[in-house]
Protein backbone atom coordinates (compact mmCIF):
# COMPACT_ATOMS: atom_id res chain seq x y z
CA UNK A 1 0.00 0.00 0.00
CA UNK A 2 1.06 3.54 -0.29
CA UNK A 3 1.22 5.30 2.91
CA UNK A 4 0.21 8.94 2.58
CA UNK A 5 -0.11 11.59 5.00
CA UNK A 6 -4.43 12.99 4.92
CA UNK A 7 -2.92 16.39 6.68
CA UNK A 8 -2.40 18.62 4.03
CA UNK A 9 1.26 19.84 3.30
CA UNK A 10 0.71 22.83 3.83
CA UNK A 11 -0.72 22.22 7.28
CA UNK A 12 2.38 19.89 8.05
CA UNK A 13 4.71 22.70 7.11
CA UNK A 14 3.11 25.38 8.65
CA UNK A 15 5.41 27.45 11.18
CA UNK A 16 4.62 29.69 14.28
CA UNK A 17 5.48 32.28 12.28
CA UNK A 18 6.22 33.43 8.70
CA UNK A 19 9.77 32.68 7.34
CA UNK A 20 11.56 35.26 5.15
CA UNK A 21 13.01 33.86 1.95
CA UNK A 22 13.37 30.24 0.67
CA UNK A 23 16.41 28.64 -0.58
CA UNK A 24 17.47 25.11 -2.07
CA UNK A 25 16.62 23.78 1.55
CA UNK A 26 13.17 22.06 1.72
CA UNK A 27 10.76 22.84 4.69
CA UNK A 28 11.84 19.84 6.89
CA UNK A 29 15.62 20.52 5.70
CA UNK A 30 15.69 23.62 6.97
CA UNK A 31 14.32 22.21 10.44
CA UNK A 32 17.07 20.21 10.88
CA UNK A 33 19.65 22.82 10.25
CA UNK A 34 17.68 25.04 12.73
CA UNK A 35 17.83 21.88 15.55
CA UNK A 36 21.76 21.21 14.65
CA UNK A 37 22.95 24.66 15.45
CA UNK A 38 20.60 24.87 18.52
CA UNK A 39 22.37 24.98 22.03
CA UNK A 40 20.04 22.86 23.25
CA UNK A 41 21.20 20.28 20.61
CA UNK A 42 24.93 20.96 21.35
CA UNK A 43 24.16 20.11 24.50
CA UNK A 44 23.13 16.59 24.12
CA UNK A 45 26.96 15.72 23.56
CA UNK A 46 27.38 15.79 27.58
CA UNK A 47 23.68 14.57 28.65
CA UNK A 48 23.54 10.53 29.61
CA UNK A 49 21.34 8.56 27.20
CA UNK A 50 21.76 5.73 30.39
CA UNK A 51 25.10 4.58 31.95
CA UNK A 52 26.68 8.06 33.43
CA UNK A 53 30.15 7.65 32.36
CA UNK A 54 31.89 10.96 31.49
CA UNK A 55 35.71 9.32 31.09
CA UNK A 56 34.29 6.25 28.77
CA UNK A 57 34.15 7.84 25.27
CA UNK A 58 32.23 4.22 23.65
CA UNK A 59 29.23 4.50 26.10
CA UNK A 60 26.49 6.06 24.33
CA UNK A 61 25.38 9.68 24.66
CA UNK A 62 22.38 11.11 24.17
CA UNK A 63 23.30 13.00 21.15
CA UNK A 64 24.75 9.69 19.83
CA UNK A 65 21.52 8.30 20.45
CA UNK A 66 19.36 11.44 18.29
CA UNK A 67 21.53 10.25 15.77
CA UNK A 68 21.20 6.79 15.71
CA UNK A 69 17.30 6.85 16.08
CA UNK A 70 17.35 9.89 12.85
CA UNK A 71 19.55 7.32 11.04
CA UNK A 72 17.41 4.26 11.24
CA UNK A 73 13.83 6.40 10.80
CA UNK A 74 15.51 7.60 7.53
CA UNK A 75 16.69 3.86 6.24
CA UNK A 76 13.05 2.96 6.92
CA UNK A 77 10.96 5.91 5.13
CA UNK A 78 13.12 5.34 2.27
CA UNK A 79 12.48 1.91 1.96
CA UNK A 80 8.81 2.50 2.09
CA UNK A 81 8.39 5.42 0.15
CA UNK A 82 8.19 8.32 2.87
CA UNK A 83 9.62 11.61 3.41
CA UNK A 84 13.05 11.10 4.89
CA UNK A 85 14.12 14.67 5.48
CA UNK A 86 10.84 14.95 7.50
CA UNK A 87 12.20 11.81 9.71
CA UNK A 88 15.34 13.11 9.92
CA UNK A 89 14.72 16.18 11.70
CA UNK A 90 12.10 14.61 13.98
CA UNK A 91 15.12 12.42 14.84
CA UNK A 92 17.61 14.74 15.75
CA UNK A 93 15.23 16.74 17.75
CA UNK A 94 13.07 14.42 19.54
CA UNK A 95 14.80 14.48 22.81
CA UNK A 96 15.77 17.77 23.01
CA UNK A 97 13.61 18.01 26.09
CA UNK A 98 15.88 15.57 28.04
CA UNK A 99 17.35 16.63 31.52
CA UNK A 100 20.96 15.70 32.45
CA UNK A 101 21.35 12.23 34.00
CA UNK A 102 19.32 10.57 31.64
CA UNK A 103 15.67 9.03 32.77
CA UNK A 104 16.64 9.21 36.21
CA UNK A 105 16.78 13.02 36.04
CA UNK A 106 13.73 13.02 34.05
CA UNK A 107 12.02 11.22 37.16
CA UNK A 108 14.12 13.65 40.09
CA UNK A 109 12.77 17.15 38.09
CA UNK A 110 9.40 15.80 37.70
CA UNK A 111 9.08 15.04 41.62
CA UNK A 112 9.91 18.34 42.16
CA UNK A 113 7.50 19.34 39.74
CA UNK A 114 4.80 17.69 41.27
CA UNK A 115 5.88 18.52 45.18
CA UNK A 116 5.52 21.81 43.85
CA UNK A 117 2.02 21.82 42.05
CA UNK A 118 3.13 21.31 38.35
CA UNK A 119 1.80 18.37 36.35
CA UNK A 120 4.52 15.59 35.48
CA UNK A 121 7.91 16.27 33.94
CA UNK A 122 7.71 14.68 30.55
CA UNK A 123 10.57 15.51 27.87
CA UNK A 124 8.23 14.98 25.02
CA UNK A 125 6.47 17.58 26.23
CA UNK A 126 9.19 19.31 27.52
CA UNK A 127 10.76 19.42 24.27
CA UNK A 128 8.13 20.77 22.62
CA UNK A 129 8.46 23.52 25.07
CA UNK A 130 12.43 23.54 24.13
CA UNK A 131 12.02 23.98 20.22
CA UNK A 132 8.88 26.76 20.45
CA UNK A 133 9.65 28.93 23.56
CA UNK A 134 12.97 28.34 25.15
CA UNK A 135 14.68 28.53 22.01
CA UNK A 136 12.32 29.94 19.62
CA UNK A 137 13.56 27.67 16.47
CA UNK A 138 10.04 28.22 14.94
CA UNK A 139 9.75 24.41 12.96
CA UNK A 140 7.03 23.24 11.42
CA UNK A 141 3.64 21.48 12.13
CA UNK A 142 4.68 18.26 11.50
CA UNK A 143 8.12 18.02 13.33
CA UNK A 144 6.63 19.85 16.12
CA UNK A 145 4.41 17.11 16.35
CA UNK A 146 6.84 14.30 15.87
CA UNK A 147 8.90 15.65 18.57
CA UNK A 148 6.44 15.62 21.40
CA UNK A 149 4.50 12.78 20.30
CA UNK A 150 7.59 10.32 19.60
CA UNK A 151 7.25 8.44 23.41
CA UNK A 152 9.59 6.00 22.57
CA UNK A 153 9.28 3.86 25.94
CA UNK A 154 5.44 2.48 25.13
CA UNK A 155 6.06 -0.52 23.85
CA UNK A 156 3.33 -1.38 21.18
CA UNK A 157 3.37 -3.71 18.15
CA UNK A 158 1.49 -1.53 15.72
CA UNK A 159 0.83 2.28 14.79
CA UNK A 160 -1.13 4.46 12.60
CA UNK A 161 -1.16 8.48 12.78
CA UNK A 162 -3.90 10.41 14.22
CA UNK A 163 -4.37 12.50 11.34
CA UNK A 164 -6.56 15.77 13.57
CA UNK A 165 -4.51 18.25 13.88
CA UNK A 166 -3.66 18.96 17.11
CA UNK A 167 -3.56 22.42 19.52
CA UNK A 168 0.01 20.99 20.21
CA UNK A 169 0.96 23.90 22.58
CA UNK A 170 -2.16 23.14 24.60
CA UNK A 171 -0.45 19.23 25.62
CA UNK A 172 0.37 18.93 28.78
CA UNK A 173 1.02 15.13 28.95
CA UNK A 174 2.29 12.56 26.37
CA UNK A 175 -0.30 10.12 26.98
CA UNK A 176 -2.70 9.22 24.49
CA UNK A 177 -0.64 11.01 21.99
CA UNK A 178 0.34 9.44 18.61
CA UNK A 179 1.94 11.38 15.87
CA UNK A 180 0.47 12.88 12.80
CA UNK A 181 2.02 11.86 10.46
CA UNK A 182 3.58 8.29 9.39
CA UNK A 183 7.17 9.45 9.32
CA UNK A 184 6.35 10.27 13.16
CA UNK A 185 5.46 6.79 13.75
CA UNK A 186 8.59 5.87 11.88
CA UNK A 187 10.47 7.68 14.55
CA UNK A 188 8.57 6.27 17.24
CA UNK A 189 9.54 2.90 16.31
CA UNK A 190 12.91 3.50 15.49
CA UNK A 191 13.65 5.48 19.08
CA UNK A 192 12.75 2.04 20.24
CA UNK A 193 15.17 0.17 17.79
CA UNK A 194 18.42 2.51 18.57
CA UNK A 195 18.09 1.94 22.22
CA UNK A 196 16.96 -1.88 22.71
CA UNK A 197 20.40 -3.16 21.16
CA UNK A 198 22.62 -0.32 22.33
CA UNK A 199 21.58 -0.15 26.19
CA UNK A 200 22.48 -3.89 25.98
CA UNK A 201 25.85 -3.69 24.20
CA UNK A 202 26.64 -0.64 27.03
CA UNK A 203 25.70 -2.57 30.12
CA UNK A 204 27.82 -6.16 29.06
CA UNK A 205 30.66 -3.02 28.10
CA UNK A 206 30.53 -1.98 31.44
CA UNK A 207 30.34 -5.29 32.75
CA UNK A 208 26.86 -5.00 34.57
CA UNK A 209 25.19 -7.75 32.78
CA UNK A 210 26.85 -11.06 30.51
CA UNK A 211 25.53 -11.30 27.01
CA UNK A 212 24.84 -15.19 28.29
CA UNK A 213 22.07 -13.49 30.36
CA UNK A 214 19.54 -12.56 27.84
CA UNK A 215 16.97 -14.97 27.30
CA UNK A 216 17.70 -16.98 24.28
CA UNK A 217 15.05 -16.43 21.77
CA UNK A 218 15.65 -12.70 21.83
CA UNK A 219 19.81 -13.80 20.47
CA UNK A 220 17.29 -16.20 18.18
CA UNK A 221 15.10 -13.83 16.63
CA UNK A 222 16.83 -10.35 16.98
CA UNK A 223 20.15 -11.46 16.74
CA UNK A 224 23.93 -11.22 19.36
CA UNK A 225 25.02 -8.09 18.81
CA UNK A 226 23.80 -4.17 18.55
CA UNK A 227 23.84 -3.87 14.55
CA UNK A 228 22.15 -7.35 13.92
CA UNK A 229 18.99 -6.40 16.14
CA UNK A 230 19.15 -3.36 14.36
CA UNK A 231 19.06 -4.97 11.16
CA UNK A 232 16.42 -7.25 12.34
CA UNK A 233 14.19 -4.80 13.61
CA UNK A 234 14.50 -2.45 10.38
CA UNK A 235 13.60 -5.23 8.22
CA UNK A 236 10.48 -6.92 9.97
CA UNK A 237 8.85 -3.30 10.22
CA UNK A 238 9.30 -2.71 6.14
CA UNK A 239 8.35 -6.33 5.52
CA UNK A 240 5.48 -6.10 7.97
CA UNK A 241 4.21 -2.72 7.67
CA UNK A 242 3.33 -3.53 3.70
CA UNK A 243 1.20 -6.01 4.80
CA UNK A 244 -0.42 -4.63 7.37
CA UNK A 245 -1.49 -1.60 6.33
CA UNK A 246 0.44 0.32 9.29
CA UNK A 247 3.73 0.69 11.59
CA UNK A 248 3.87 -2.82 12.25
CA UNK A 249 6.58 -5.32 13.86
CA UNK A 250 5.67 -9.00 13.20
CA UNK A 251 4.54 -10.54 15.94
CA UNK A 252 7.35 -12.97 16.50
CA UNK A 253 9.70 -9.98 16.33
CA UNK A 254 7.39 -8.11 18.55
CA UNK A 255 7.70 -10.75 21.25
CA UNK A 256 11.60 -11.20 21.00
CA UNK A 257 11.32 -7.51 21.86
CA UNK A 258 9.40 -7.33 24.49
CA UNK A 259 10.92 -10.09 25.93
CA UNK A 260 14.32 -7.59 25.80
CA UNK A 261 13.26 -4.44 26.89
CA UNK A 262 11.48 -6.65 30.49
CA UNK A 263 15.18 -8.34 30.62
CA UNK A 264 17.07 -4.63 29.81
CA UNK A 265 14.31 -2.88 32.69
CA UNK A 266 15.44 -5.32 35.31
CA UNK A 267 19.08 -6.10 34.91
CA UNK A 268 19.89 -2.59 33.92
CA UNK A 269 17.77 0.39 34.13
CA UNK A 270 16.52 -1.40 37.69
CA UNK A 271 20.30 -2.46 38.64
CA UNK A 272 21.81 -1.25 41.65
CA UNK A 273 24.18 0.49 39.93
CA UNK A 274 21.90 3.07 38.31
CA UNK A 275 19.68 3.39 41.56
CA UNK A 276 23.05 4.30 42.85
CA UNK A 277 23.48 6.87 40.74
CA UNK A 278 19.79 8.22 41.91
CA UNK A 279 20.48 8.88 45.21
CA UNK A 280 23.45 11.10 44.40
CA UNK A 281 22.15 12.72 41.71
CA UNK A 282 18.38 13.44 43.43
CA UNK A 283 20.82 15.34 46.31
CA UNK A 284 22.95 16.91 43.32
CA UNK A 285 19.60 18.24 41.85
CA UNK A 286 17.78 18.75 44.86
CA UNK A 287 20.40 21.10 46.11
CA UNK A 288 20.86 23.36 42.81
CA UNK A 289 16.91 23.34 43.04
CA UNK A 290 16.44 24.75 46.81
CA UNK A 291 19.79 27.35 45.59
CA UNK A 292 18.25 29.43 42.88
CA UNK A 293 15.16 28.98 43.99
CA UNK A 294 16.02 30.63 47.52
CA UNK A 295 18.31 33.09 45.34
CA UNK A 296 15.24 34.14 42.85
CA UNK A 297 12.90 34.75 46.11
CA UNK A 298 15.65 37.27 47.86
CA UNK A 299 16.82 38.81 45.20
CA UNK A 300 14.68 39.16 42.15
CA UNK A 301 16.62 40.98 39.30
CA UNK A 302 19.24 42.42 41.72
CA UNK A 303 22.42 42.20 40.12
CA UNK A 304 24.47 43.33 42.87
CA UNK A 305 23.00 40.23 45.13
CA UNK A 306 23.76 37.45 42.90
CA UNK A 307 27.17 38.68 42.62
CA UNK A 308 27.24 38.85 46.07
CA UNK A 309 27.49 35.02 46.29
CA UNK A 310 30.82 35.06 44.64
CA UNK A 311 30.15 32.09 42.46
CA UNK A 312 29.59 31.95 39.27
CA UNK A 313 26.34 29.48 38.82
CA UNK A 314 24.39 32.72 40.48
CA UNK A 315 25.89 35.08 38.29
CA UNK A 316 24.78 32.86 35.18
CA UNK A 317 21.49 32.24 36.84
CA UNK A 318 21.22 35.76 36.90
CA UNK A 319 22.00 36.58 33.45
CA UNK A 320 19.35 33.82 31.81
CA UNK A 321 16.74 35.47 34.16
CA UNK A 322 17.39 39.10 33.17
CA UNK A 323 17.81 37.79 29.21
CA UNK A 324 14.32 35.87 29.62
CA UNK A 325 12.18 37.23 32.09
CA UNK A 326 9.93 39.36 29.81
CA UNK A 327 9.17 36.44 27.51
CA UNK A 328 8.25 34.43 30.84
CA UNK A 329 5.64 37.12 31.72
CA UNK A 330 4.41 36.87 28.07
CA UNK A 331 4.59 33.32 27.56
CA UNK A 332 3.89 31.77 31.08
CA UNK A 333 2.31 34.63 33.47
CA UNK A 334 5.02 34.47 35.66
CA UNK A 335 8.63 32.84 36.46
CA UNK A 336 7.50 29.70 38.64
CA UNK A 337 9.08 27.61 35.81
CA UNK A 338 12.34 29.55 35.26
CA UNK A 339 14.80 27.26 37.49
CA UNK A 340 12.64 24.11 36.26
CA UNK A 341 13.74 24.91 32.58
CA UNK A 342 17.40 26.23 33.53
CA UNK A 343 18.16 22.96 35.13
CA UNK A 344 16.52 20.86 33.05
CA UNK A 345 18.79 22.41 29.99
CA UNK A 346 21.58 21.53 32.05
CA UNK A 347 23.97 18.69 30.48
CA UNK A 348 25.84 16.28 32.95
CA UNK A 349 28.62 18.17 33.18
CA UNK A 350 27.18 21.57 33.59
CA UNK A 351 24.82 20.72 36.67
CA UNK A 352 27.91 18.68 38.31
CA UNK A 353 29.76 22.22 37.96
CA UNK A 354 26.88 24.22 39.38
CA UNK A 355 27.20 21.94 42.64
CA UNK A 356 30.39 22.55 43.01
CA UNK A 357 30.03 26.09 42.74
CA UNK A 358 27.67 25.92 45.40
CA UNK A 359 29.77 24.21 47.88
CA UNK A 360 33.02 25.15 46.63
CA UNK A 361 33.33 27.84 44.21
CA UNK A 362 35.88 27.78 41.43
CA UNK A 363 36.95 31.04 42.42
CA UNK A 364 38.62 29.97 46.13
CA UNK A 365 40.57 26.78 44.02
CA UNK A 366 42.46 29.58 41.91
CA UNK A 367 42.77 31.90 45.12
CA UNK A 368 44.77 28.84 46.52
CA UNK A 369 46.43 28.03 43.65
CA UNK A 370 47.68 30.96 42.99
CA UNK A 371 49.29 31.39 46.31
CA UNK A 372 52.91 31.42 47.28
CA UNK A 373 52.61 27.77 48.32
CA UNK A 374 49.48 26.41 47.02
CA UNK A 375 48.96 22.66 47.20
CA UNK A 376 51.82 21.78 47.06
CA UNK A 377 54.00 22.54 50.47
CA UNK A 378 52.67 22.68 54.22
CA UNK A 379 54.34 25.55 55.24
CA UNK A 380 53.50 28.66 57.31
CA UNK A 381 54.77 31.86 55.97
CA UNK A 382 56.29 34.13 58.43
Amino acid sequence: MAFKNEIPEEVLQSRMRSRMGEDVRSPYYRDTTAILHSSPFRRLKHKTQVFFAPSNDHICTRMEHVLHVASIATTICRAMGLNDELAWAIGVGHDLGHTPFGHIGEHILSDLMVANGFPPFEHEVNGLRVVDFLSHLNLTYAVRDGIISHCGEHFIRTIAPDFRVKDLSAIVTKNGIRPSTWEGCVVRFSDQIAYLGRDYEDAVRLGIIRKDEVPAVCTKVLGATNGEIINTLVEDIIENSEKEGCIAFSEEVYEAMRLMKEFNYKHIYLSPMLQGYEKYFRRLVGLIYGYLTDLLNKNGFDKDAYLQEGNMLSAGFFNYVVEKKDAYMQHDGNLDRIVFDYISGMSDNFCLDCGNEILRPEHLNESIERSLTGKWFDAIQE
